[in-house]
């Protein structure tokens, strides 16, 4: 093998992602790249569902709890420090895992070179947020780039309003700028993704939400609540939970939404993936025919 390679096994949240990639890195003597954005932040650990300790005992992990949600932090700093990772690896595989679709992009294609936003218009886009609300931007982004409306998350309003601000600054489409030629990589890269029959997804989603719900999430949360103001914490199972302590709805309807809102998201990280024709897809019981498909790389 003459080139490097970097194992991507990437899916829907709660199909498996975790259990495989850490056989494969026992496997082949290699630690794991995590590509979960929430589960960087030290802070939130069962409401992202982080490594246990059993697990980082059993392979070493990087970019887990390695900053606070204080921090600001993004997509193309995490490109940085992963590439910055990956030129000083003494190993000939490397092995990045996780759901952060923008993550794994940033990693494999580059991060694309994106406008400063002048401060008239993101003045203008914070008045009309607080004006008129985050259900009026997204109608307006869904006219005006309705394939980035498809795949945005429509909660997080920060993500929301800087698509806004490239649509109105430029004249052109969000989408448009994150079309971009890949920046060649200096590793061959070897995507696996991981799905299961619908029904099977959902009902794993359940019982991790239920799991989470026993390990302390609320205790978790409650810990959090002075900073719910940051962006880290614009977070399915938080923000539920978040409203749950503010009286607006039951602690069971909490959960119960943290379940539907988990489900949405998987189908939305399924949507995202779909459009890579260079992932390989495996239901995570197939082990065996995994480590054969890889096997043809090395």
């Amino acid at each position: 093998m003459s080139q490097q390679i970097l194992i991507v096994v990437t899916g829907p949240t709660a199909v498996g992602k975790t259990a495989l990639t850490i056989e494969l890195a026992r496997h082949y003597g290699i630690p794991v790249i995590n590509a979960d954005s929430r589960q960087i932040f030290r802070e939130l650990r069962i409401g992202t569902a982080s490594p246990t300790e059993e697990q980082l005992r059993q392979a070493r992990h990087y970019f887990v709890g390695t900053k606070s949600i204080s921090d600001y932090y993004n997509a193309s700093m995490y490109e940085q420090e992963v590439m910055e990772l990956l030129k000083v690896s003494p190993t000939p595989i490397n092995l990045l895992s996780g759901g952060s679709m923008m993550y794994i992009d940033a990693v494999c294609n580059g991060i694309d070179d994106i406008p400063t936003i002048r401060d008239d218009i993101r003045q203008e886009m914070k008045r009309r947020y607080e004006t008129e609300g985050l259900d009026a931007l997204c109608d307006d982004l869904q006219r005006l780039d309705p394939e980035h409306y498809k795949i945005v998350d429509r909660q997080n309003y920060r993500r929301v309003i800087h698509a806004l601000e490239i649509c109105y600054q430029t004249g052109r489409t969000y989408t448009s700028y994150r079309t971009q030629q890949k920046k060649p990589r200096p590793f061959r890269i070897v995507k696996i993704g991981l799905n299961r029959a619908r029904e099977q997804l959902y009902q794993r989603i359940n019982a991790r939400v239920d799991e989470m719900m026993a390990e302390g999430l609320l205790d978790e949360v409650k810990t959090l609540l002075p900073y719910r103001q940051l962006n880290a914490l614009n977070t399915v199972g938080y923000k539920e939970m978040f409203d749950y302590l503010d009286g607006r709805w039951p602690l069971e309807e909490a959960v119960e939404r943290i379940k539907g809102n988990t489900r949405r998201y998987a189908r939305k990280q399924l949507t995202w993936y779909k459009r890579d024709p260079e992932i390989r897809w495996f239901n995570p019981e197939e082990q065996q025919e995994i480590m054969a498909y890889i096997s043809q790389f090395e």
